[in-house]
């Protein structure tokens, strides 16, 4: 379990120590093929384990520093074993956290400020390159570990050891949620005024006004006023970097010095205009424009959803059958409303781990119970009146065979699969590229690390 806790924190580690100056007097903790580990990593990732598990485990810096390096271990050999990883998927991983991060923290804002970067496009670079490691090294493990599996006996097995033990794990909370989801668009008239005002602007700029200023006075990026990236309206991006799909298409369709015609993004409607062409890299400047929602329109999209909600509570038509005739989520719409988990890929999610607001919605609830129409917006995205219905929770509760079987067994499967990747790790030490500071020869590693 303590192995498996680790695992779990690494990732938001990444993102902390990247996020630091880390270009100063910092000792090299650990060499791993070409992956370097520094001793303030060692520091930050305690740390930030410490806080998270609230001091229930205790970890030694050797332990965390062998997790690390069996982590590095696996990148490397990915790149020797030819992985692939793309940059789509790549992308699409980096718009998951950002969302992820979004929900947690409140904001993306917060979620910048938090980790300690300087702006978005910082953020995304940092979360590029760490996604980009991680589903090396996810792709590493399953290659690894494709042929393991658990039968039903070394389930039971592994569950009477955690009894004798007297170590049984404590599940968390558990709830499903389905949703009913009303989005609220702008008007015809409301999308037609904004691409008229693009329009109007690129004429304005093409004739020889400055786009940077024109940015500054009509675009609705919040970068826009800044002195990061982003201000006046300026991008420096490649075809790696974590921009929406729409964005970079345009960008790079373009000439140096031409001005796009408006086109749309799950942002709202935008105009660019390439400054400069350095090899892989542009030099953008762009206009956000956000068509605006009337308050009229928002309150009728709450009526709607609050009449929707009235004929569930008296009977007059089963949730399932509402989703399918009202809900403008396809997510969602085919799978009876129910929401899945990204980070597990299932339905059910861990109450204590979920974002604050939508805990303070959906934690008093009982099974069977709607919430009342709520408005949410997703950042730079759609606008909309969602309601939840609690399809199930499950209090916190020792582990129990039966009822948590499937857990039980994710739990084994875990175990042996990580015993599996122990056992290659031994394998590839041999021949792998190691060095270790002599502050660090002192640890007793599981695995011989130190080649002795």
């Amino acid at each position: 379990m303590k192995q498996h806790i680790i695992g779990l924190i690494l990732f938001l580690f990444f993102i902390s120590a990247k996020a630091q100056e880390r270009i100063k007097v910092d000792g090299v903790a650990v060499v791993v093929g070409k992956n370097i580990v520094l001793d303030s990593d060692i520091d930050k990732f305690k740390k930030e384990l410490q806080s998270r598990i609230e001091g229930k485990i205790n970890i030694s810096d050797c332990e965390i520093l062998e997790e690390i390096m069996t982590q590095k271990l696996l990148a490397h050999h990915a790149v020797v074993d030819s992985i692939v990883v793309s940059d789509p998927e790549v992308n699409s991983e980096v718009e998951r956290n950002i969302a992820y991060f979004a929900q947690q923290l409140g904001s993306v804002e917060k979620a910048i400020e938090y980790y300690g970067f300087s702006d978005e496009e910082e953020l995304r670079t940092e979360l590029a390159g760490i996604q980009r490691e991680q589903l090396l090294i996810k792709r590493e493990r399953a290659t690894i570990t494709e042929k393991i599996d658990v039968t039903p006996e070394e389930v039971r097995t592994y569950f009477k050891n955690l009894e004798v033990d007297n170590n049984l794990p404590e599940f968390s909370a558990e709830i499903e949620l389905a949703q009913i989801v009303k989005y609220v668009k702008p008007s015809e008239e409301e999308v037609e005024r904004v691409i008229n005002k693009l329009n109007e602007l690129k004429k304005e700029i093409e004739e020889g006004y400055s786009f940077r200023l024109k940015a500054i006075i009509n675009s609705d990026d919040p970068a826009v006023s800044g002195n990061g990236a982003g201000a006046g309206g300026k991008y420096t991006i490649t075809r790696e970097s974590g921009f929406i799909k729409e964005f970079k298409e345009v960008a790079f369709s373009l000439d140096e010095g031409e001005i796009s015609e408006p086109f749309e993004s799950g942002f709202g409607y935008h105009i660019i205009q390439v400054e400069k062409i350095k090899g892989q890299e542009r030099d953008v400047r762009h206009i956000l424009m956000q068509p605006k929602i009337s308050v009229a329109e928002l309150q009728a999209s709450k009526e709607e959803l609050a009449k929707i909600r009235e004929e569930i509570l008296k009977g007059e038509i089963t949730f399932e059958d509402a989703v399918l005739k009202y809900s403008d989520d396809e997510d969602t719409k085919n799978n009876k409303g129910l929401i899945l988990n990204p980070n597990t890929n299932d339905t059910r999610f861990d109450l204590t781990l979920i974002g604050p607001d939508l805990y303070a919605k959906v934690n008093n609830l009982k099974a069977g119970e709607i919430t009342e129409p709520f408005y949410e917006e997703v950042r730079g995205g759609e606008k909309m009146h969602k309601i939840l219905l609690l399809k199930s929770k499950d209090d916190t509760h020792t582990a129990n065979f039966t009822k948590d079987y499937e857990k039980i067994q994710q739990l084994a499967l875990q175990k042996k699969q990580e015993e599996t990747v122990e056992k290659w790790a031994k394998d590839k030490i041999i021949d792998t590229y190691i060095k270790i500071n002599k502050d660090f020869k002192k640890c007793t590693f599981k695995n011989n690390w130190k080649k002795e």
